[in-house]
């Protein structure tokens, strides 16, 4: 039986997320009244612990309602991936990103969902609830997730973190106890807690449906998270990100006295956590269709190949690969506006770095001897013989764009287009458009189906925690890898790739973790995973994790100028680039205005710079840049606001805090990373 609540509802029911998010609040722990919600009067119904859950969907799922921009897309920007608009200062030059004067650090949805927990588990216990059991039993479910969606996103930005599982009491003793930071490993080991008693209770997606959250996204946060915590002490162990490093910030806590840290045992325990719960998923969810169509046919909208329209089709629940959509609908006012953003360049994209890492469809690196590759002089030249993933989510030449009901060539990138319509690197994804006129039409009224998970991370998941615990690819890892390539289009034998593996000519991040290189091995499964959710917001995480950002330091790859198109060969003679004359006749001169400078007019990069493109080296004043990319040890995490510190301790002084400063970032407010 599936549940008849919708995620459509989500908006429809915010009154009741407004119990308890609306009302005033003190400055310490961002700590929110909740007494509002009177437990008498509530949480005594199936139907009422459903739309409380339901009510905090959008607040931690992936989620893009409204908005100016191309929406999903740029989960990916900042990254060797994407570049959007005038680039991320604060994280890719010194000084920009400073330590907050205020708190950087929130609990009202940690608190929300303790407060249903504290409410509703002794009435369940009690037999008090009424309605279906499954039902509350699913609905209980839904709030371990959301509670463990919630930590995961902290401990991705802070690392350690304070674990909060009550409602506390308006004490200042009681609320400096409960803010001691916990090593970050203590708090993955409690998310994945959380995540096993959801486990326990949801019922399946065939049971539920697809637009609430079921056992299997479950699983599939599971792996995500283990494998996310597993590769970051692994690959930051001899940091003082992590517990047990002799410089680890927490060592000096008196509360975390006597602590130990087994650090490769927790390695390993992360691993195999993250393969158990991937494999359940992967074995039952296959993957969606690649029908090799690389453009649809005048009036053909949906129906042309699978693999392309699941990331925007009215309903894709039919697709076993899909664990979890978000429905949308102009009756509920819960739309959104990206599609136009897409058709139209939006201010985003690809590298020429992410695209040369795409292989050849006989599975070798463009670079290999008899590899095939074409050149790039033209976009449809550099993704001739591709990885089936680039020639369908890249705008070609000849990739079709929809034009009121027609069907256009996509014909030359908007390198000089208005910010919000511009082709930034002349690359342009696809994933996530459609064919369909009327969402078009809509502007910023789309309600097609918007995909939050997929299985295909699982096959991804489980070869990556495979392979670094056991060293090997195992046979279910050889036919996880085997499949995704197959469906891509790609040939399957992975071991060619990897015997033509040459990684000095791999212009990859993820190469590095930390100053070292990894094996050719696990270079292309990080490949596989960059190719796979190319426009799915992973790129981050992962770079993170490898602790790939390191790539930047001098003596690795150094500082990285993203480039894109080769404009300067062929391309920049399209009659695209011609100015028109009133009369909107053609003239012969370019609108094309090359950097020079103290030019402020430029609208591209020099040819005597690069052929290629290059974004962020257009104009060269004022330009931070301009030199490129750099990092900063600081940036893997965040730095906790200066008020964080000062509120937790009767004296009110930083040196007096329960909490600590994340490494190389000092207490001072507005001071920037030390290293």
């Amino acid at each position: 039986m599936k549940m008849h609540f919708k995620y459509r509802s989500i908006f429809a029911i915010f009154a009741v997320a407004g119990l308890v998010t609306t009302t005033s609040c003190d400055d310490f722990l961002d700590r929110e009244p909740i007494s509002s919600v009177t437990p008498q009067q509530y949480f005594n119904t199936a139907e009422q612990l459903g739309n409380y859950a339901i009510a905090y969907y959008t607040s931690v799922l992936p989620s893009n309602s409204g908005g100016y921009n191309a929406g999903l897309i740029l989960g990916d920007a900042h990254t060797d991936n994407l570049v959007y608009g005038e680039g991320n200062l604060n994280l890719y030059s010194k000084g920009r990103w400073q330590v907050p004067a205020g708190q950087n650090m929130g609990f009202s949805l940690a608190r929300a969902m303790n407060f249903f927990l504290e409410q509703v588990l002794p009435k369940y216990e009690a037999g008090e609830i009424t309605g279906s059991e499954t039902d509350i039993k699913h609905y209980i479910g839904e709030v371990y997730v959301l509670r463990a969606l919630y930590y995961y996103s902290c401990l991705r930005t802070f690392g350690d973190y304070p674990i909060i599982t009550q409602v506390l009491p308006d004490e200042k003793e009681a609320l400096i106890e409960a803010s001691k930071r916990m090593p970050r490993n203590e708090v993955a080991r409690f998310i994945l807690s959380d995540l096993d008693k959801a486990i326990g209770q949801l019922r399946s997606a065939g049971e539920v449906g697809k637009v609430r959250i079921s056992r299997e996204v479950a699983l599939l946060l599971k792996s995500r998270v283990a494998l996310f915590e597993g590769t970051f002490e692994k690959y930051h162990k001899d940091t003082p990100r992590v517990p047990g490093h002799p410089e680890w910030p927490g060592a000096k806590m008196d509360y975390n006295k006597g602590k130990t840290f087994n650090i490769d045992t927790e390695i390993d325990f992360f691993l195999s956590e993250a393969m158990k719960a991937a494999a359940e998923v992967a074995d039952n969810c296959a993957l969606a269709p690649n029908s090799k169509v690389l453009n649809p046919a005048v009036g053909e909208i949906y129906g042309w190949n699978p693999y392309f329209e699941m990331f925007c089709m009215p309903d894709p629940s039919s697709l076993p690969e899909v664990l979890l959509y978000r429905q949308y609908s102009t009756a509920e006012s819960v739309t959104y506006g990206y599609l136009n953003y897409i058709r139209s360049g939006g201010d985003n994209g690809m590298t020429k770095s992410f695209v040369d890492a795409f292989l050849m469809e006989n599975g070798l690196p463009i670079y290999a001897s008899n590899s095939g590759y074409q050149g790039d002089v033209t976009i449809d030249q550099q993704k001739s013989g591709r990885d089936g993933r680039l020639q369908l989510f890249l705008f070609g030449e000849k990739s079709v764009l929809l034009t009121e009901d027609t069907l256009t060539y996509f014909k030359a990138p908007l390198i000089t287009a208005m910010s919000a319509e511009r082709d930034r690197t002349g690359f342009r994804l696809r994933k996530h458009y459609c064919y369909d006129p009327v969402q078009l039409k809509n502007g910023l009224n789309g309600t097609n189906g918007q995909l939050c998970y997929r299985a295909a991370e699982a096959y991804l998941n489980y070869i990556e925690a495979s392979y670094l615990k056991n060293g090997s690819i195992d046979s279910k890892a050889d036919k996880y890898w085997r499949q995704i390539r197959e469906r891509a289009g790609v040939d399957p034998d992975y071991q060619k790739t990897i015997a033509a593996t040459d990684l000095s000519k791999e212009p990859d991040w993820a190469v590095y973790s930390g100053s070292a290189k990894v094996d050719p091995t696990l270079y292309n499964i990080r490949r596989e995973r960059r190719c796979e959710f190319i426009g799915e917001g992973m790129r981050k995480d992962d770079l993170t994790r490898w602790r790939a950002y390191d790539a930047l330091f001098e003596g690795n790859m150094g500082s990285y100028i993203p480039e894109g198109i080769n404009l300067w060969m062929e391309i920049y003679k399209s009659k695209e680039y011609l100015k028109r004359d009133p009369q909107g006749n053609l003239t012969q001169e370019s609108l094309l205005v090359e950097q020079a400078d103290g030019l402020s007019t430029a609208n591209v990069s020099s040819r005597k710079d690069s052929k290629y493109l290059r974004p962020y080296r257009i104009i060269k004043e004022n330009n931070d840049l301009w030199n490129g990319y750099i990092w900063q040890k600081a940036h893997y995490l965040a730095p906790l606001g200066v008020r964080d510190l000062t509120i937790t301790f009767e004296d009110g002084t930083v040196e007096h805090s329960a909490m600590y400063q994340n490494p190389y970032w000092p207490t001072v407010a507005s001071a920037s990373a030390l290293e």
